[in-house]
Parts: structure tokens; C-alpha cells; sequence
């Protein structure tokens, strides 16, 4: 920890310290380390680290003059970009913008190498680069990147931790790294060795306490952040690469287990590895670890070159490190531009010119060109060195976890054997004991159908559902080269084989088979089971296949929409086989449910005499349409027909599985560059540094906890309640405004845990429930929870509330108008936003996207900072940050540290957690709250006694250490090696329990301010006497405290040399301190309807537009069915196999409730997401949400069901007059709709996706066979419930204006013994089916239905999230 002079090499200062640390953490940098320079190197393991992989090839790394530029010009080939296009009179031409500029750097093997800089510098960009990760067309490259003097990352072993942690969440820490080393480690590795490997990544990486903690997920927690990031860089590490980029691997971690991590790189390249990463905040101690430096600064080098000249370097352009300053933080500062104001912004802007232009003249003498290097092309195929597991150990290792995996998701288990007994149930019961009549013949046909489309699509559209959600890591894992295409399809099946692929069709089969009483032969059993199992196959490799042509859900299951839509048409049950037209007759033999249904069939009615009315049985001409061969024959299918549909269905499987295979090789996945949205205007012009106004008396809030604690219940899957897990211990603390507040601790101490439960921000879910005890506090009163929401704003640790397509700007011009108050006008709501942008110096990224995973838009530290201005926008009275610094560089997290600084000035009470905090930001820190592991209290007072009370207990902090820094390792406990874990164990337990001891009297002292203010005792009649001048300021100051005064001036700290006011009370300014029944004022209201409506409006339609994918789930499913049906059912004949053919197509429209739940699928669950944290933060009512949803979703309905209606009335053929296109377009509107609001309630009700897309499957099976053509005549149950379908409805407005007044016509050999035809009109038809109805009041029931279902799902939606456990506001005495 010691912080080092100018020159980074006084070793007596460093050794000094050390021994003033004996009594410490030991973090001192290892001296074998320190002095083993830069000339003579040795590749031994010493002192910080014992890995035990083998040595690996030395790989010599060298760029030179390397520039990446990229074409933001929109194209014609990117739909997203037509708005552009347009704007630009469809003009292509290029604007280049430039991302790095002449990067040159030697970095030799078994060397480390920082690559620093200010956020948006350009560091990931660089990174990316070297290690090919970032491709596409727009992007143009020069120079070169060689490795041994070959261009291209491909030809060495490499490894690239990405800055987002992509892992099983079900799985354990040990379990991740021990399937990764079994797919990693070369094959020749002994399993003892693996094991002993595991063993020591994790000891090195200070994994061993959470070894056997499930990785977690937004769901269910589990490790926390830093330890995820360990876990990514320890898997990583595993593949024993020559090169190792990391992506900021620091970020989320401790300032301990940072300097602890950044060791153990130091130590895997003394083993001979060229190890390169970018990093945000170094402590000082981690400069040493270092051998070369990269420095960027706007994508332009201002120092490459060795850790040792770098500071002599700045030192010749006049810049002189100050002494006991950490040199990272130093020169990340010069070489940043601070945009805050003008005048900030041109110095600093002048300086980075200066050094940029030196470091060019000196880089073009420092590296001589390269000699032409050895060009291999770009990606070369798999090398044997790179290959880690044959083909049989992938599938093993695979195999074993994905059934792990399994297991352990009882909810998506649980979901596939669900929907096969809920199915084979209501299917068996709709069907129940068919009849052997031609009634009960129909109904047959139809309940087969259903087993082979409708039961074949549920599994279609879940498994493509998790594809999308188990692929990543694929993908993750096939850039590696360590898991190849074959291996992973077939893992999946072997593992879901005992789970899933064989119980799910087997329980259908048999409840379904026997409830609806086909024929009883053993054989015809155990056919019906083996056609249902491999269509459960088909189903599963088709999902897979689509999965592998669209990486996202949106398209994936659009695709998988239209091949089951092809499927159901041209399988022989809604359109005679033999009808169909010839252009698409052919597809009914690639089509794979016309081989299961023919199967079912087949295996059925093959050989089968029903009950014909007539004597004399097969041999009366009269009972031949009894027969299962008249049957086949009407269905259109050939005879003997069961053994060779079988045999065609696995050819499927295998088929698909093939294609997938090719395409996962060849179809790989990658990164692109994310498009500048440029505004009209200039908004960022005047940029004056404007601040809140001044309040004249702030009525500030001090935050107490009084034997806060919080533990954890959990319930197994059996129900069976497991021992209760105390997450924090008994904390007492106050947290005064005025000042910043930190919680500062290791990862897994409950920093996170402490601030959502004051935010209010833990809900359980079934199986899990919080349980929070003691009290919180504002100024000795115990708040409501609707005041701790109205007062209190909250900064998560991630950005997932932010839409990547929106940019920085629009975000926040977004977030202010819902956010600020009613009264300020859209120009002053869109110069406060302006304001906080300049403040948080984001001018430079205002209008670029915010991106995501997959498209890079801005940097991980602009989002952060973009996450921080939407909270800072209100000024809160009480703002509650986790790890606002997190990700952030040196010089931008002491700006964000300013920024806080600032607004606690203002009277705010600011609390956060921070896990690496600069040295000069300490004596910035207020209170401090410092937690052990497992949640236990270690100090809880002013800063400025920590240190005094540490050195009372024996740990005296050195001179010249960062405070916060000596803090956390003396709270860490070491888990790198045996010994200093036994030392650090007992120091932690020690301190834990001293503080336990003395806790309450220390704090007695901090809080001695507090005695003798009781606000809880005043009564009620007491509150009005505050002055009107009080009740103004106070008005202006809540929720609403928003008007910008240019001109004011930053108020002091509330508590420090108050001036007197106007009504004293006591010395310690009890007029600053708000009281209960202003707290109670304060209770901010959500946006009405009338301002949050026309803005979520705004920000949807932007969202969508940017997000073409959207607009294709949202209309090209409604239109790609409508397109199908046109094929296959145009031209509708007036023969006798037309009326099948005309009531399958109104049977199709069913399909639409489908669609609408797909669509729904595809969108609401992110804009759910998004609304749930925004609904947690008070800023809109579910009211404005839900209409913002329906009124985006309308058109797109509407102009989908329009082409619909061309489609179905006018090439199909049915009656061409206006009321049959107009019944047609809302009968499938109605559909859709309805379909949309289950989908909406059933992801409401249910947060896994997976989940609810199984049981709404179910429902929406049984609403099609309930419609009243597959199954004729159902049980009186089903007749009841069916009142409830919209697909009722549907099918009973368009059936009668389609067949009333239509004759048919038949063959000679299909007519009755008395000559007439067996149908002759369309009356008939009607009568046949129970639809002869009137068809107005079928239109007015589906009417009535859309309303009715949109209205439940915004009651269930409103449910959801109301506040139930809301704490009642007490009566004052």
C-alpha cells in the first residue's frame, strides 16, 4: 500500500512500509517481483502465487501505427438507418470516424501490460483489436498486431475475459471452473491434476470461502460481483494461454482483492505469458506489478513504453508527479479531458494536444518498422496446440453439466413435464372416449392433429426459448476453441434424455391415448409412443436450428412461427392432402408433421371398421366411408403408412441436428460498432456549470440504523424449509447529510444487501423471503415506506434500467421529464438534463447510443455515469449510491466523487458503497460503515477516528498509505495462501468482536448531536407552527425542489459553522433537521397520467424504430402466416373436399393467439424489466405503462390484420365484399390481441420466461381445439369455457359471411345412395359444426373480449406491484 515517489523505484520507501505493516494484511508487493527487472527475467514462481499449469510457448508481442476508424454514414443494407437516410436525400456518403490512432507498443513476453486512460479513451477499443473480437463492414483498420511476427491473435494460444461475466447461474463456483478446466486442459492431464489445478486457481483467486456458492442470477442470488468477475478470469486462466487480454478484470472488486488479482497476473507472466488489460483505478502498490504502460487519450497514445520511463517521460513535458501521489491516478488525470466546463475543457484539451504530439515524435524513433510480417489470413482453422478436449471428452463434460444445469432449473423442468400431463389431461378429456360414428371418426382425425401439431409446437416454441438463453455461453466457449458444434448439440439431448426427451412424450401418450379411447392393441400403444417421441425430437433440433439462424428470441421464434404454420397447413388436416395447390403441393413432403400426423393416422385407422349404421358391415358399399382405409384416402395419404413415416421423421432429427451443426461452425457471432445519433441542434452550446439553488434553510435527513439486520429464508423444491442464512448482522449507524457516507467491505460482506433493504428494494419471490429487523431512521423517526421512496433515490450497481437504442442525451432529456416536477416547464426539464450531462461530463458520448452486449455503443464508464445522472436529475434529499465508481477510471471516478461532494454540500444525505477508493478521496469520506464477510459490523463512525481507532486496537496505518485501502485489508481475509489466511482470519474475528464490545459507546460519541431532538414526540398541533417562509422553502426543497437559479451559490455543509436562523433551536441546529410531519409531506406522487403518457410514447417509439428486430416480431409474423395461407389455401374450390378446406381456414385464425403471444414474447419482457425498476424509483403508475404498451402495439396490429384481411378475402377466396375483409382483419386483430394480453399476464405473473411460455402454450392449445372444428362435440365443461376464447368468436363471425350461400358440388363416387351430395351448401356446414349463429353478436362478444382481457392483465400487472406491505404512517401524539 505504500505510495510510491516519482521515479516508482525507491525500493527503501516500499520496504519501509512493509515493515511498518508487519502487523497488516500482507499485500506488500512480493521483492522477487519488485527487483526482478526488466532485463534479466525468470520465469520461477515466488511469493504471490502458486499455479501449477505447465509453461507455455513465449509469445512477443508488437503493434505498430495500428488506427481503427468506422463509417457511421447510414446504409441501405441496415434498416435502422433509414430515418438517416432519408434525412440525407439517400446518400452514402462515408463520415469516418476515427476510434484509435497510431498505437505503437513492444510488449515481450512474460511482461504485464496496463492499458490506461479515461473512459471513452479508447482502452476495450485496442484491446478488441488485438484480439480480433470487434468485425464488421464498416470498419477499416491499418497497421498491423504481430505475434512472433506473425499478423493475427489466431495463431498463438490466447484467452479474452470480457468485462461482462457470461456463466451457468446454476452452477458453483468449483463446478464452473472445474467443467472449464475438464474442456480446457490439454487431454493428456491426469483427473488428479485437474482437480489439484481447480484447487489452486481458486485459492489464488481467493475463491475458497464461496467454492461451493451457486454463480446466481438476477433471480437468485449468489456470488456477488467481484466474485463473478474472479470466477470469469479464473476460467479463463485455465486454457494456459501465451496471451491473456482482460477487459477491465478489476471492475467490481474490492481495492484488496484487486492488488491480490493483479498479483496473480503478475505471477502468470513471470511463467512466461504476455498478459495485457485494461484497468480503470490502480492502487498505488499495483503500479509496481506492471512492466509496460499504454496511456490513451481519445483513442490517441499519450506514453507506450516501459513502466520504468514513463514517469521520467512526463517529468521532460513538464509534468512532475507530486509526492504520496499514486502515479496511475496521476497520469490518468493528465491525460483526460475534463469537458465540465469550457474553460476545464479547453486547458485540458490544450494538454493533451501537447502530449499527444510529443508522443508521436518520440514513438516514430522509439519503434523502428516492423520487417513484413508473415500474413496467415484472418481466422485459421483450429490448430491441434489449440485443440484442449477430443471430441469424447466435450461430450462427456457437456453432457454432465448440462444435466446438471437441468436439474437444477426446476422451474424450466418442471415446465416441460407440466405441459405434457396438462396436455395429455385436457386433451384426453376433450376427446375423452371418442365415439366409433362419423362424428367420433372427425373428432379422432382431430385429437390426432393435436398430438402431432399442437403438442409438436409447444416443445417447438420453449426450446427455442432456451436456445436463446443457453447459447451465449456456447458462443463464449466456441471463440475459446474449446467446445466444438457436434458435442454441444449432443450433449443437450443426452442430458435432457432422462429428464425431458423421454418422460415428456411418454406421459402424454399415455394419459392422452387411453383417456381418449383409441384402439387398445399393445402394438398401436407403443407405435403411438415411438411417433410421439421422435416428433418430440424433430420439434427439439428444429428449435435448435432456428435458434442457430437468429441469435435472439424475436426472430428465432418467428421462424419457428412459420415453420409450424407450414407444418399445420400442409400436413393433410386442414387442407386435403391432395388439394393443395400445385406450386406448394410438393412442400407436404418436406413438411415433418404430415409424416407424424400420417403415422398417427396410419397407426389408427389402418385396418380399422367403425360402427357403421348398416348390415352386411365392409362388404355394404354403404359402410365404406367407415373403413380407416376411405379415412386415409379422404386425408389424402398413402396406404400402409406408419413403418416409413417413422423411418422419414428420424431422418428429420438427423437433418436438423446436421444443419445446426454447420451453422454453429460457420455462423459465428460478432461484435459490431454501435451508430452516432446526431441531434438536430446543438444543445451543448453555452454549457454553463449550473447548479441547484440555494434553499435557505435546508431541512436536511439523517439516516439511522438501530440494530439493522437482515437474514434470508429458503425453501427447497420439496417445500421443505432450509436453516435460515443471515446475510447482516446487528448494524447500528447514522449517516449524517451533509457529508458522504460510506460502506466499504470485501465482496460478499452485504454492502448491496444493506442498501437495497433501506431502499426497499428486496421483494421475495415463492420459496424465498427477506426478513429485515430493527429500525431506519430519518432524524430519530421511523419513516413509512412511501416517505423512504419519496425521499430516497437509489443508483444500482448495473445499467440494466437503460434502453440501448436510446442515446445518452434522449436518455436523460427522458428521465427528466418523468422524473421532475410538474410545474417546470419541457425547456427547463431539457436544461436541467443538459446541466447534469455537463456535469457528469458526458458531453463527448451526449449522442451516441448506449448499446448493449452485442453492439458496442458507449464505454462500461459512460453508462455508469449515464446511470448516476438519471438519479442525480432530482437533487434527492437522500441518495443512496451501490459502487458508483464501479467501472469508472481514476480521473472520472474522482470527478463522479466531486460531483456527490457536491450535492451533499447542498444538504443531501449521501450514502454509498465503494470498493476502490482513490487516496485523495478519504479525507472527503464523512461516516464510515465497514463490514467483514458475512455481514459482521467491524466500525461504524467518522472517518476521521477510523484510523485512530484501529491503531487503539494495534493496526497502526503507515504514513504515507491510502486509508480506505489500509482499511479494507485490514477487514479482508487473505485466501491466497494457508498462512496469511489463518493470520487475516483471526485479525478479522478479532476486530469483529472488539467492535461488538465497544460498538454502542463508540457511537454514543459520533451521535452525540442526536440527544434531546425528538421529533417523534411533537404533536401534531406543533407541526403548522413552522413558518410560511419554512413551509416555501420546504415545498421547493422535496420531491419538487427542481428550479434552477443560475446565479446561486453552493451551500455550505449543513452542520458545519451553522449561521444563526431565524428560529433557534439549540445549538445543534435542530432548524436543519427535518421533522416527522415534513417528512410526511414530502411523499412524492408519480408522473400523472397525462405527462408520463405522451413521453413513454416518445421513448417507445424511438426504442422500436432503432430496433428493427422489434418491428419484424411486432408485423411479420401476422403477415408471413397471412402469406402462407394464401399459398395453400388460394383457390377455394366448391367441391366436396373444399368444405374441409374452408373450415380449416377458419380453424387457421387460431393460429393468430399464437402470434400475439409470440410478439408479446419478444418485447415485454425487457419493457417489463425496465418499467419494474422504474416503478420502484416512483416515477410512473402501471396505469401509464400499460397504455403506452397497447397504444405502440395497436398499429402495428392494425396494419398487420389490414394486409391480412387483402390476403384472406381476396386471394384465398372467399366472398370479396367489404364485410367479410373487415371481419376477417378484426377477427384476427381480436386473436392477436387477446393474445398479447395473455402474454402480458403470464409474464406478469411468472419472471421466467421459459415458464410462462410453456403454460400459455397450454392454454392456447386447448383454446384451439376448443373452437369447435377439431373436436365437434367436447365435454360440457369445455362448452363452458370456451365462452371465455376470443377464438370462439372469432371463428363464429368469419365462418357465416364465408359460407352462407355457397353450394358444393362432389364426384359420382362421392354422392349418396339417393343421388344428392353428402354436403350441398354452406348452411349445411354450419349446421355440421354449431355455427349457424348470428355472426354481429360474434363480433361484438370478440369486441368485448379484447377489452376485457387487456383489462385483467392491467389489473394482474397492478397487483403485481402494488405495495402490500406498505407500513402505516403513525399517528403523531
Amino acid at each position: 500500500m505504500a505510495i510510491i515517489n516519482n521515479t516508482g523505484k525507491d525500493a527503501d520507501m516500499i520496504e519501509t512500509d512493509a515493515a511498518d505493516r508487519a502487523s497488516s494484511l500482507d499485500t506488500a508487493v512480493d521483492q522477487s517481483i519488485i527487483h526482478e527487472e526488466r532485463g534479466e527475467r525468470r520465469f520461477s514462481l515466488s511469493g504471490a502465487g502458486n499455479l501449477s499449469l505447465d509453461d507455455v510457448e513465449a509469445v512477443d508481442v508488437r503493434i505498430r501505427d495500428l488506427s481503427v476508424s468506422v463509417n457511421t454514414a447510414p446504409s441501405w443494407f441496415e434498416p435502422a438507418t433509414y430515418q438517416d437516410l432519408l434525412a440525407a436525400k439517400f446518400r452514402t456518403t462515408p463520415c469516418i470516424k476515427g476510434l484509435l490512432r497510431s498505437v505503437a507498443a513492444h510488449l515481450p513476453p512474460g511482461s504485464l501490460t496496463a492499458i490506461i486512460g479515461g473512459s471513452g479513451s479508447g482502452k476495450t477499443t485496442l484491446l478488441n483489436t488485438m484480439a480480433e473480437r470487434v468485425t464488421s463492414s464498416r470498419l477499416s483498420q491499418e497497421g498491423s498486431t504481430t505475434f512472433n511476427g506473425k499478423l493475427g491473435v489466431h495463431n498463438i494460444r490466447h484467452a479474452y475475459v470480457m468485462q461482462q461475466d457470461i456463466l451457468l447461474p446454476t452452477l458453483t463456483v468449483r463446478e464452473t471452473l472445474q467443467y472449464s478446466a475438464d474442456l480446457r486442459l490439454p487431454p493428456s492431464t491426469s483427473t488428479q491434476d485437474r482437480l489439484r489445478v481447480v484447487d489452486e486457481v481458486i485459492r489464488e483467486l481467493g475463491l475458497k470461502e464461496c467454492a461451493d456458492t451457486r454463480i446466481g442470477n438476477s433471480q437468485h442470488r449468489g456470488c456477488s460481483g467481484g466474485e463473478k468477475r474472479r470466477v470469469s478470469i479464473g476460467v479463463q486462466l485455465l486454457a494456459n494461454p501465451s496471451v491473456l487480454f482482460l477487459d477491465e478484470p478489476t471492475t467490481g472488486l474490492d481495492a484488496t482483492s484487486a492488488f491480490q488479482l493483479v498479483r496473480t497476473l503478475k505471477t502468470l507472466a513471470r511463467k512466461g505469458r504476455t498478459v495485457i488489460t485494461t484497468i480503470h483505478q490502480p492502487r498505488s502498490e499495483i503500479w509496481d506489478l506492471f512492466d509496460n504502460l499504454i496511456v490513451l487519450s481519445r483513442g490517441s497514445p499519450v506514453y507506450s513504453g516501459s513502466i520504468s520511463d514513463c514517469l521520467p517521460w512526463f517529468e521532460a513535458q513538464g509534468f512532475q508527479l507530486p509526492p504520496f501521489v499514486n502515479p496511475a491516478e496521476y497520469i490518468i488525470d493528465i491525460a483526460a479531458v475534463d469537458n465540465r466546463t469550457p474553460e476545464l475543457e479547453e486547458e485540458s484539451s490544450t494538454r493533451v494536444k501537447v502530449l499527444t504530439a510529443a508522443w508521436r515524435s518520440e514513438s516514430e524513433s522509439r519503434f523502428a518498422p516492423l520487417p513484413t510480417p508473415i500474413g496467415t489470413g484472418h481466422r485459421k482453422p483450429r490448430s491441434e496446440a489449440e485443440r484442449h478436449a477430443s471430441f469424447l471428452r466435450q461430450l462427456r463434460v457437456l453432457t454432465n453439466r448440462t444435466l446438471k444445469v437441468t436439474y437444477r432449473d426446476p422451474l424450466g423442468m418442471a415446465a416441460s413435464i407440466m405441459e405434457a400431463i396438462l396436455m395429455g389431461l385436457i386433451s384426453g378429456y376433450m376427446f375423452y372416449d371418442l365415439g366409433r360414428d362419423q362424428a367420433g371418426i372427425r373428432s379422432r382425425e382431430g385429437g390426432l392433429y393435436t398430438a402431432a401439431g399442437l403438442q409438436g409446437y409447444l416443445i417447438l416454441i420453449f426450446e427455442v426459448y432456451r436456445m436463446t438463453i443457453d447459447i451465449p455461453i456456447f458462443d463464449r466457449e466456441s471463440s475459446e476453441n474449446c467446445v466444438d458444434a457436434l458435442p454441444f448439440i449432443l450433449s443437450r439431448r443426452l442430458a435432457r434424455m432422462p429428464t425431458e426427451d423421454v418422460p415428456v412424450p411418454f406421459l402424454f401418450s399415455v394419459l392422452f391415448y387411453f383417456m381418449a379411447g383409441f384402439d387398445r392393441s399393445v402394438k398401436k400403444v407403443f407405435v403411438f409412443f415411438a411417433v410421439s417421441l421422435v416428433n418430440q425430437y424433430v420439434a427439439v433440433t428444429c428449435a435448435m436450428t432456428c435458434v442457430v439462424a437468429v441469435r435472439h428470441f424475436a426472430g428465432a421464434s418467428l421462424i419457428a412461427n412459420l415453420v409450424y404454420t407450414l407444418q399445420s397447413t400442409a400436413c393433410g388436416m386442414f387442407i386435403q392432402a391432395n388439394t393443395l395447390p400445385v406450386y406448394v403441393r410438393w412442400l407436404k413432403w418436406i413438411t415433418y408433421t404430415f409424416y407424424a400426423f400420417g403415422a398417427y393416422v396410419g397407426n389408427e385407422f389402418q385396418g380399422s371398421l367403425y360402427d357403421c349404421p348398416y348390415p352386411g358391415g365392409r362388404s355394404n358399399p354403404a359402410c365404406i366411408q367407415y373403413t380407416g382405409e376411405y379415412v386415409m384416402d379422404s386425408l389424402g395419404l398413402p396406404k400402409n403408412w406408419v413403418a416409413r413415416p417413422i423411418i422419414i421423421l428420424v431422418s428429420f432429427v438427423v437433418f436438423f441436428s446436421t444443419l445446426s451443426t454447420v451453422g454453429l461452425h460457420f455462423l459465428k457471432v460478432e461484435m459490431t460498432i454501435a451508430r452516432s445519433r446526431t441531434s438536430d441542434t446543438d444543445l451543448s452550446a453555452g454549457k454553463e456549470n449550473m447548479t441547484a439553488r440555494s434553499i435557505a434553510e435546508v431541512r436536511t435527513i439523517d439516516v439511522g440504523l438501530v440494530d439493522f439486520a437482515l437474514a434470508l429464508d429458503k425453501r427447497a423444491v420439496s417445500g421443505k424449509k432450509l436453516p435460515r442464512k443471515t446475510i447482516l448482522h446487528p448494524v447500528t449507524a447514522t449517516f449524517r447529510a451533509g457529508v458522504l457516507n460510506v460502506i466499504m467491505g470485501p465482496s460478499g460482506s452485504g454492502k448491496t444487501s444493506l442498501l437495497n433493504a433501506m431502499a426497499l428494494r428486496l421483494r421475495n419471490f415463492i420459496g424465498t423471503k427477506y426478513r429485515p429487523s430493527g429500525k431506519l431512521t430519518f432524524n430519530g423517526a421511523e419513516p413509512s415506506d412511501s416517505v423512504i421512496r419519496s425521499v430516497c433515490s437509489y443508483v444500482c450497481q448495473d445499467d440494466d434500467a437503460l434502453l440501448p437504442s436510446l442515446t445518452v442525451r434522449e436518455t436523460l432529456r427522458f428521465a427528466a421529464g418523468l422524473r421532475l416536477p410538474s410545474f417546470m416547464s419541457s425547456e427547463e426539464k431539457h436544461r436541467r438534463a443538459e446541466e447534469v450531462l455537463m456535469k457528469m461530463g458526458l458531453k463527448d458520448c451526449a449522442n451516441n447510443l448506449i448499446g448493449s452486449d452485442m453492439i458496442k455503443g458507449i464505454s462500461g464508464g459512460e453508462k455508469r455515469r449515464v446511470s448516476i445522472a438519471v438519479q442525480v436529475l432530482t437533487d434527492p434529499r437522500v441518495l443512496l449510491l451501490d459502487e458508483p465508481t464501479s467501472g469508472l477510471d481514476a480521473f472520472t471516478a474522482s470527478s463522479i466523487m466531486e460531483v456527490l461532494q457536491g450535492l451533499a454540500n447542498e444538504g443531501r444525505t449521501l450514502i454509498l458503497t465503494i470498493h476502490q477508493a482513490r487516496s485523495d478521496l478519504f479525507r472527503h469520506f464523512g461516516s464510515v460503515l465497514l463490514l467483514a464477510r458475512g455481514g459482521s459490523p467491524v466500525y461504524a463512525g467518522s472517518a476521521k477516528e477510523m484510523l485512530g481507532y484501529f491503531g487503539r486496537h494495534g493496526y497502526d496505518c503507515p504514513q504515507h498509505t491510502n486509508p480506505a485501502d489500509f482499511a479494507l485489508d485490514m477487514i479482508t481475509i487473505d485466501l491466497q495462501k494457508e498462512d496469511r489466511e489463518a493470520e487475516s482470519r483471526q485479525r478479522v474475528q478479532k476486530l469483529i468482536k472488539q467492535w461488538n464490545d465497544r460498538g454502542e459507546r463508540a457511537l454514543e460519541k459520533v451521535d452525540d448531536r442526536l440527544p434531546g431532538i425528538e421529533e417523534t414526540e411533537e404533536p401534531d398541533e406543533k407541526a403548522p407552527e413552522t413558518t410560511e417562509h419554512d413551509k416555501q422553502a420546504e415545498n421547493a426543497s422535496g420531491s419538487d425542489s427542481m428550479v434552477m437559479d443560475e446565479q446561486s451559490q453552493t451551500l455550505a455543509l449543513a452542520h458545519t459553522a451553522p449561521k444563526p436562523t431565524s428560529s433557534p433551536r439549540k445549538s445543534f441546529n435542530k432548524a436543519n433537521l427535518s421533522t416527522p410531519a415534513e417528512l410526511g409531506a414530502l411523499i412524492r406522487k408519480r408522473a400523472s397520467l397525462h405527462i408520463a403518457l405522451p413521453l413513454l410514447l416518445h421513448r417507445a417509439i424511438i426504442n422500436t424504430r432503432r430496433q428493427p428486430q422489434l418491428i419484424m416480431a411486432r408485423t411479420m409474423q401476422v403477415v408471413g402466416l397471412a402469406v402462407v395461407f394464401a399459398l395453400f389455401f388460394s383457390p377455394l374450390h366448391n367441391d366436396y373436399f373444399s368444405v374441409q378446406n374452408r373450415m380449416g381456414f377458419v380453424q387457421e385464425i387460431g393460429a393468430f393467439y399464437f402470434v400475439g403471444m409470440l410478439q408479446n414474447v419478444a418485447v415485454y419482457p425487457n419493457e417489463r424489466d425496465v418499467f419494474y425498476r422504474e416503478d420502484d424509483d416512483g416515477l410512473y403508475s402501471v396505469d401509464a405503462f400499460m397504455a403506452s404498451y397497447t397504444i405502440l402495439e395497436i398499429p402495428f396490429e392494425i396494419i398487420s390484420c389490414l394486409l391480412f384481411g387483402v390476403l384472406a378475402a381476396l386471394a384465398v377466396g372467399l366472398p370479396r365484399t367489404v364485410t367479410m375483409y373487415f371481419v376477417c382483419v378484426f377477427a384476427c386483430f381480436g386473436v392477436v390481441s387477446c393474445g398479447e394480453s395473455l402474454g402480458i399476464m403470464f409474464n406478469t405473473l411468472f419472471g421466467h420466461t421459459g415458464f410462462a411460455v410453456n403454460l400459455m402454450g397450454i392454454f392456447l392449445s386447448v383454446a384451439t381445439i376448443m373452437a369447435g372444428i377439431l373436436s365437434i362435440d367436447m365435454p360440457e365443461l369445455f362448452k363452458a369455457i370456451n365462452y371465455l376464447s376470443p377464438i370462439r368468436y372469432a371463428t363464429r363471425a368469419v365462418a357465416p359471411y364465408s359460407l352462407r350461400g355457397v353450394n358444393f358440388t362432389c364426384t359420382t363416387a362421392q354422392r349418396l345412395p339417393d343421388g344428392s351430395c353428402p354436403i350441398e351448401t354452406g348452411e349445411q356446414v354450419l349446421a355440421l359444426y354449431n355455427f349457424d349463429v348470428d355472426p354481429v353478436v360474434n363480433v361484438a362478444c370478440m369486441a368485448a373480449c379484447v377489452v376485457a382481457y387487456r383489462v385483467l392483465a392491467w389489473v394482474m400487472l397492478k397487483a403485481m406491484r402494488a405495495r402490500w406491505g406498505d407500513k402505516k404512517v403513525r399517528d403523531q401524539k
